[in-house]
């Protein structure tokens, strides 16, 4: 089985683009060392220094103190609880020290017809390597890609002896239609969907901005996940089908054998930054308090514009319920 996390020493750490490193935990303990968060098990310890890392994922049998947390917090760096090697996404919280400079062009580029077709077809091209796409539409991109799909199932279909009778899905519960193939491509799909999700939470991207999909909280999650499923997913299904593998767990273990041998995160953080951002593109990307302005652009935030700042006027008076728990004082013994 591969290593439980990418073990290695702060330097080694696997530099991505500029300052963003991502480092996954798995059954290990996590705690501060002023600048560094140290992460402790049975086999090792290694220092992190928070500056360095924009994603870091807490797998299974991961704890966690507050003071990591709050220097995650403090340094941007973006912490996702997902499970094993990032196949599920649960949950993600974002530190206030981060730039909004991705999400800003990605909104940007969704919101321009000419410049979201060029980002669908640069996603389109990664599918049909060695092809030009620059010409074609959206329409002629969908019936490509539904040929493409249609006979690599074929493909592994002849591969495999596992016969194919077509793709089934019932929105809303992937595992309920279908025969055991089709449910192993769900099961094996949604574990995809995690990975991707954290990593575009974990670099400052919308998952609900996309360029191909559009109407879910997750599109940008499914375009980014389609550049893999013929690559990962849909041979893996086919695989597990083949050796009577039926369980959904099955489709999820064995995904994350492959993104732990393949290094797929890694993958994905460079290709939705190079498809956001590709090389030669003016992009900065800093941390700026500001506030938009019709006529200026923008204006300093944190400063009071008004000459009376008197709050109440707006429904929002000076008060506000707190819960505090009591100090712990190390002198008094337990009851």
């Amino acid at each position: 089985m591969p290593d439980i996390w990418w073990k290695a020493d702060p330097h080694d750490l696997h530099r991505l683009v500029d300052r963003v490193s991502s480092v996954y935990v798995e059954r290990s303990h996590l705690d501060r060392d002023e600048n560094a968060v140290v992460i402790i098990n049975k086999q090792q310890t290694v220092r992190v220094p928070a500056a360095m890392v924009a994603v870091m994922l807490l797998g299974p049998g991961t704890r966690a103190t507050h003071g990591a947390i709050r220097l995650l917090a403090d340094s941007g760096t973006t912490v996702c609880w997902v499970g094993e090697q990032g196949v599920r996404m649960y949950a993600a919280g974002l530190g206030p020290s981060r730039g909004a400079g991705l999400l800003h062009r990605q909104a940007w580029l969704v919101t321009r017809p000419k410049e979201r077709l060029a980002v669908a077809r640069a996603m389109y091209s990664m599918r049909f390597p060695g092809e030009d796409v620059s010409t074609l539409t959206m329409q002629q991109l969908r019936g490509r890609e539904g040929t493409r799909i249609r006979k690599y199932y074929r493909a592994q279909a002849d591969r495999t002896g596992v016969p194919w009778n077509g793709r089934l899905y019932k929105a809303g519960d992937a595992f309920a239609a279908g025969d055991d193939l089709n449910r192993l491509l769900s099961a094996a799909n949604a574990a995809l969907y995690g990975i991707c999700h954290a990593v575009i939470i974990g670099l400052g991207a919308s998952p609900g901005l996309g360029f191909v999909h559009t109407g879910k909280a997750t599109s940008f999650v499914l375009d980014i996940a389609d550049l893999y499923k013929a690559e990962y997913t849909i041979p893996l299904a086919f695989d597990l089908a083949a050796q009577g593998l039926t369980d959904e767990r099955d489709a999820r273990l064995g995904l994350r054998d492959l993104i732990a041998r393949d290094k797929l995160l890694n993958r994905i953080v460079t290709d939705v930054k190079n498809l956001l951002t590709p090389e030669g593109t003016d992009f900065d990307d800093p941390e700026a308090n500001l506030l938009w302005d019709e006529h200026l652009g923008t204006v300093p935030g944190g400063t009071n514009y008004s000459t009376n700042a008197d709050l109440s006027a707006h429904g929002m008076p000076d008060h506000h319920i707190a819960v505090v728990g009591p100090e712990i004082d190390d002198t008094t013994s337990a009851q």
